[in-house]
């Protein structure tokens, strides 16, 4: 199943929502498997971005819709990269 990488910063709607709930990022990650996705791998991180997810989704439309669905809420800007491992590249690039 293709992976992405999901990068998250969170607006100040998203920032006083973790504050008073921190259970809510949790929440969040089931939000994403009732969206057809699946977050393999999550950190918190210091910069630009305030979350750094690994997600596994079937196709790009799913991610598509998990990055809008979270997004709309208001409270997160989200961008969603498609991942290519590194042996399948070395493959096409050899192939």
């Amino acid at each position: 199943m293709p992976i992405y990488l999901m990068l998250t910063t969170l607006t100040g709607k998203g920032v006083q929502t973790l504050k008073s709930n921190p259970g809510r990022l949790r929440e969040v990650n089931r939000d994403v498997e009732e969206l057809g996705a699946h977050v393999l791998h999550q950190w918190a991180s210091l910069g630009a971005y305030d979350f750094v997810n690994v997600v596994e989704a079937p196709d790009d439309l799913t991610i598509a819709r998990v990055s809008v669905a979270l997004g709309a809420r208001g409270s997160a800007k989200i961008e969603s990269l498609p991942l290519v491992e590194v042996d399948a590249l070395l493959q096409s690039l050899e192939g």
